[in-house]
This record gives C-alpha cells, sequence and structure tokens, in this order.
C-alpha cells in the first residue's frame, strides 16, 4: 500500500508538500445535474424566472467556485487557474427534466484541478436549486462525478460511461 501523503509523521493531517513536482498542464471535467419540473425549464428558457437569468448566474457561480476551492476543501493547494468554463445540455426523457452541468478547468501547475472541477460542477447545480427554488423545493441534485483528467504523475483518466 502507498504512504498515506495527507498525514504527517504523528498522524495528523498536513497539505502535501508539492513544491519538488513537476509543473505541468493540467485539466478536468467534472459534471453533475439537477431534475426540475416543466415548469421551471420552460421558464429558464424563457428568462422569466423572477431573480434573472438562472444559467449565466449559475455559470458565475460556477467559476468562482472553481477560483475559491481551496477555501472549500481544506486539504486543497490555492491554484492560478487558466481557465474555467460551464457548459449546460437539456436531457428531457419520460416528462423528467434535467440539466445536465459540465465544469472544466485548467492549469499549469505542480497539482491538478480536478478538486477545482468538481466544486465548480456542484455549486453550479446548488445556484441553480437556490434560484428555482421559490417555484419547487422538490428539485433533485444528481451524481456528481469526474469525467476526465489529464498532465501529472499519475496521467490521463477518462471515465468508463459504464461507471467505473
Amino acid at each position: 500500500m502507498s504512504e498515506f501523503t495527507h498525514f504527517n509523521e504523528q498522524g495528523r493531517a498536513r497539505m502535501v508538500d508539492i513544491s519538488e513536482k513537476k509543473e505541468t498542464e493540467r485539466t478536468a471535467t467534472a459534471v453533475s445535474s439537477i431534475q426540475l419540473t416543466k415548469e421551471i425549464y420552460e421558464k429558464i428558457n424563457a428568462g422569466t424566472m423572477k431573480k434573472g437569468d438562472v444559467l449565466a448566474v449559475a455559470q458565475v457561480a460556477g467559476i468562482m467556485a472553481a477560483k475559491q476551492t481551496s477555501d472549500w476543501i481544506p486539504m486543497c493547494h490555492p491554484l492560478q487557474l487558466k481557465g474555467t468554463d460551464i457548459t449546460f445540455d437539456w436531457e428531457i426523457k419520460g416528462g423528467i427534466y434535467e440539466l445536465q452541468i459540465a465544469a472544466s478547468v485548467k492549469t499549469k501547475g505542480s497539482t491538478g484541478v480536478e478538486m477545482e472541477a468538481l466544486t465548480a460542477a456542484s455549486a453550479t447545480a446548488l445556484t441553480v436549486y437556490d434560484m428555482c427554488k421559490a417555484l419547487d423545493k422538490g428539485m433533485i441534485i444528481g451524481q456528481t462525478y469526474l469525467v476526465t483528467k489529464t498532465g501529472g504523475k499519475s496521467g490521463e483518466y477518462h471515465r468508463d460511461n459504464k461507471g467505473d
């Protein structure tokens, strides 16, 4: 078994020293989703939600969350991100309206951006919920997971569509 890198010699949590790690270009994409009602779907697409443009606000929230991940996750290193993008896609099946969210993050540095992508996807979904909760508090935020990551010592990761 490999050494636990997030514990010091006393068995207490520590932030890993990455000062000797090679800087490489690193990317990560994570996804999340939120199920909502037909009424909310229609209002989002018509731009008639009382709180404003839901997708625009959620997109900005996701980008801001990616930039602030180290403030949320105790052992994450503060990173200088080189790019962050949030995209949306609607999936409508059998009367279920689901907004698919993809968050992609990029940097050049000594540690990966998986947590930034996951945080961005999560914050985006939470913001959609916040902006629409006056109409329905029963929305369901779906699974959030890493789709891809590149760069660094561990190389590439591409999620198997079968669900690893």
